[in-house]
């Protein structure tokens, strides 16, 4: 296990692979373990990282932390301590909300985010994320697939506040202001059968700017990394793989996706 000392907490992360960085942070269910096979994927050409953000997995709970706003002070703060520069994100769930106020509070250190289970407005998120147990969430959210283990383990580890911290700070973010004025290149992907984050609507996601781009995964739920591994690790690839500032709209998509793209 790997970890960072920050203000004498321990930061629990793991790194693979070598190359240009990138970094995963996990949503409301789980840990980072759940991106182990994403992250072998990715590591045959990027260096990886992944971390447990405030009051999840190995790292510290800190219940003055879990604000989003504090999630990315914790991430600027990891990437200052391990000397890494303009970074790739991967967000998903509530990592994919930390990655869009990072990129708020930090625009010149993130070259492109890909963007996961995002809701795009705080009414779209089903309200049992906040009510639930953490075993109840893994055990509505995650099924029995051996490829969701890792997450199912780790879930009852994080502390429930976290999550519900992280949902009061989502109803203060101006998300569609902040959507809207996006610099960096940014993938969504959503699954169609998500039970927790509802779709966005058409009129949303044509507001969005050109530099952005959504594809709908049909057959997967709220992990399309797990649900659709091969295509997502696909996906991915082609996206990072873009000359730096290219719009995902100009992915050479394969065909089973070409018909969700917006």
């Amino acid at each position: 296990m790997s970890v960072v000392s920050l203000e004498s907490d321990l930061i629990h992360y793991e790194v693979l692979g070598r190359g240009r960085p990138i970094i995963f942070l996990h949503g409301w269910v789980g840990s980072w373990r759940y991106w182990i096979p994403t992250m072998q994927a990715a590591s045959i050409t990027f260096r990886t990282y992944a971390l447990d953000l405030w009051g999840f997995g190995d790292t510290a709970k800190r219940p003055e932390k879990y604000a989003l706003e504090q999630q990315a002070i914790l991430l600027n703060a990891f990437m200052d301590e391990m000397g890494i520069g303009k970074i790739a994100l991967v967000g998903h769930g509530m990592g994919a909300l930390v990655a869009l106020t990072f990129i708020r509070q930090y625009p010149a250190l993130v070259d492109r985010m890909v963007l996961t289970g995002l809701p795009l407005e705080d009414s779209l998120v089903h309200p049992r994320l906040i009510s639930a147990t953490m075993v109840e969430l893994a055990e509505w959210l995650l099924g029995k697939a051996p490829a969701a283990d890792a997450a199912r383990l780790g879930a009852p580890r994080a502390d429930p506040e976290a999550i519900r911290v992280s949902l009061v700070s989502l109803q203060s973010m101006q998300l569609v202001d902040l959507l809207s004025s996006l610099t960096a290149p940014t993938l969504f992907i959503h699954g169609l059968l998500d039970p927790v984050v509802e779709l966005p609507p058409e009129e949303l996601i044509s507001r969005l700017p050109e530099n952005t781009h959504q594809v709908v995964f049909e057959a997967s739920g709220h992990f399309p990394m797990l649900d659709e591994a091969s295509k997502y690790n696909r996906l991915l690839a082609d996206f990072l793989a873009l000359p730096s500032g290219e719009s995902p709209r100009k992915l050479q998509l394969k065909d089973e996706w070409k018909r969700r793209i917006r």
